[in-house]
């Protein structure tokens, strides 16, 4: 019973209404959509470390792949301890580019040169996505950080995937 009402949960939230409700996402579309999002984290780092406005890139970046205008997202970033989740688009904006008197150093002004999907497993579930594996952000000197990640989405009013869930977190380390 209990799992019944849990899966009747997810799916409700992550359900959408309106004409594009029975088009389904597929996992193409969630590839195609993570490949999307590395090139913006890696282009906010570009646009920080070549001295251009990078705070205009992370606002595109989250205003086209996140579902803040949608309605809730869940976001738990991987640097987060004292504030863990971002509950509005400026909080988003805050982790990615720095705010100051925060924890927010600035994640995606990080130069990162690339950054590498691995997904263990995506499940569609009426009209969303939930994928889930590791991502990989490679640094200038060429060194690899692997980063846990579960993203869910939604698709917005025009057709578009947008994020309604972000978790991310470092693997735990080996006893």
């Amino acid at each position: 019973m209990q799992k019944t009402l849990f899966a009747a949960a997810f799916a409700a939230a992550l359900s959408l209404s309106g004409p594009l409700a029975a088009a389904g996402i597929t996992a193409d579309e969630v590839a195609a959509a993570q490949k999307i999002w590395a090139e913006g984290i890696v282009a906010i780092g570009a646009a920080h470390t070549g001295g251009q406005d990078y705070k205009s890139a992370a606002i595109r970046h989250i205003d086209t792949l996140y579902a803040y205008d949608s309605g809730p997202v869940l976001f738990k970033p991987t640097k987060a301890a004292v504030d863990q989740f971002r509950e509005t688009k400026q909080q988003a904006l805050d982790y990615f580019i720095g705010a100051a008197g925060t924890e927010d150093t600035g994640f995606a002004i990080t130069p990162w040169t690339a950054v590498r999907f691995e997904n263990h497993g995506i499940a569609t579930v009426g009209d969303g996505a939930v994928a889930m594996g590791n991502y990989y952000f490679t640094d200038t000197a060429g060194t690899e950080t692997k980063v846990e990640y579960t993203f869910g989405y939604i698709r917005d009013a025009n057709g578009a995937l947008r994020i309604n869930v972000h978790h991310s977190s470092l693997p735990y380390p080996k006893p």
